[in-house]
């Protein structure tokens, strides 16, 4: 059984900074960011409970699993409270590998293909509210008193006044950037899908590279957190940590997010740089727009997402042209998309519904998905996976893990994708892939 207890606190903490300082070397942590979605943040410390699983069937099963652990909380938070931040109360954080049975490689153990947790400690905040709940799961005899005791210990380690860990670079040595396969190797997997495309075989698909980051010493989750939602204040920055890795990175895509019957997502594919002259960039966004080939590319994405919700909704209500996003290295073409679902469908599912678009696999899907690895030759793990938070209302938001880095020690592996359709030229994908890179490298070198 689930017991909770949730106590207001200041908006004006930094909730990551307070959950990174006070964070162990055994825990688990989460954060959550969108700065300019009203100073959203979810923060989250430890384990109470972890759910993990695999295969083709994982979403189900998480949402399964945690819709049973939830069924019969004690809870002192009253759902529906309409001044509560989203993420208020006891929730699930966590993600989900690309492939069902993605992140087998070395690098990515301690991250399952499903992995959610429920944590002793979280920090929610939107708009002029914050709430701080403290979680424990009942088990066995456990006395009440020893559970209050161990909370409070997890409470009495949080600094209100904790500070973001500062980026201090190493005055002698320099990191050494090297790619996981030559340049020369994306090229030709673009060459080849490209083939494939014309020949009629499917209709998209997306390659994927990686880089990695040699660092003289450990590389600092914190600190290239904080970087990120700096830098990237619209986008969903996300950490993902355990005791050996963290995982990382800025995401400009909503997969997903439901609030009762409600549903939004966002089709989003085609991009381009951006320039510091604003006639420059205004000029670059209006060439996306119009560009034949990234138009193509989103109509794709948006209609494969509207025949996904149709088969689960009274209605699906896609934006009528697509609408520039921009962050700070690119843009994006992007399409809005709501919905009012027919029946309860949780989080997880819809995420297991959606997952993987084209924006970030292929269509049609079912031959995209062998040629991917085939081509790319490397394990995604997480990256392009659904990462975020669900609520014992099975409320929640799911973004794609994109522009990102996966921390282990001194190496950071950087992964950036592209969409290759029948006029995609290699040269070009890989420079926008060089783009896309951009927005962790500078962190972290």
């Amino acid at each position: 059984m689930i017991a909770s207890v949730s106590v207001s606190i200041d908006p004006r903490i930094d909730l990551s900074a307070v959950v990174l300082r006070a964070r162990r070397p055994d825990d688990a942590f989460f954060c959550l960011e969108q700065p300019e979605r009203g100073g959203f943040g979810l923060a989250t410390l430890g384990s109470a409970a972890a759910i993990e699983a695999r295969g083709p069937r994982r979403f189900e099963q998480a949402a399964a699993r945690s819709r049973a652990l939830g069924s019969d909380a004690e809870r002192d938070d009253p759902a529906g409270d309409p001044d509560a931040p989203p993420g208020s109360g006891p929730v699930f954080v966590g993600g989900f590998a690309f492939a069902p049975d993605g992140g087998a490689t070395p690098e990515w153990s301690s991250l399952a293909p499903a992995q959610l947790v429920l944590p002793e400690l979280a920090l929610a905040r939107c708009q002029s509210q914050a709430r701080a709940t403290l979680t424990a799961v009942v088990e066995g005899d456990e006395a009440p008193q020893a559970i209050v005791e161990r909370l409070e210990r997890r409470l009495g380690t949080l600094s209100p006044a904790a500070e973001m860990p500062l980026f201090d670079p190493d005055p002698v040595e320099s990191p050494r950037i090297s790619g996981a396969a030559p340049p020369e190797h994306y090229e030709g997997a673009v060459a080849r899908a490209v083939e494939r495309i014309r020949a009629g075989k499917l209709e998209k698909v997306v390659l994927a590279r990686e880089v990695r980051v040699h660092g003289p010493r450990d590389h600092d989750p914190g600190a290239l957190f904080d970087g990120l939602r700096t830098a990237f204040p619209s986008c969903y920055c996300y950490l993902v940590g355990t005791p050996e890795l963290a995982f990382v990175g800025a995401s400009p895509e909503l997969l997903v997010r439901r609030e009762g019957a409600r549903v939004q997502t966002v089709a989003l594919a085609g991009t381009t740089r951006r320039s510091a002259d604003p006639a420059v960039d205004r000029h670059l966004g209006e060439q996306l727009l119009s560009s034949a080939k990234n138009r193509s590319e989103q109509a794709i994405v948006t209609r494969r997402i509207e025949q996904r919700l149709e088969s689960v909704s009274v209605w699906v209500a896609p934006a009528e042209e697509p609408v520039l996003v921009r962050v700070q290295n690119v843009q994006h073409l992007a399409t809005p998309i709501r919905a009012q679902l027919a029946n309860p469908r949780s989080t997880l599912e819809l995420a297991g519904l959606l997952h993987p678009t084209p924006a970030v696999g292929g269509e049609p899907w079912e031959r995209a998905q062998g040629l991917i690895p085939e081509l790319e030759g490397l394990d995604r793990g997480w990256y392009a996976g659904p990462v975020g938070w669900t609520d014992l209302e099975e409320d929640g938001e799911m973004c794609v893990a994109l522009r990102c880095g996966l921390l282990r020690g001194r190496v950071a592996h950087l992964y950036a994708g592209d969409g290759i359709v029948r006029d995609s030229v290699p040269a070009e994908e890989l420079a926008e892939t060089e783009v896309k890179l951009g927005a962790l490298l500078p962190l972290l070198s």
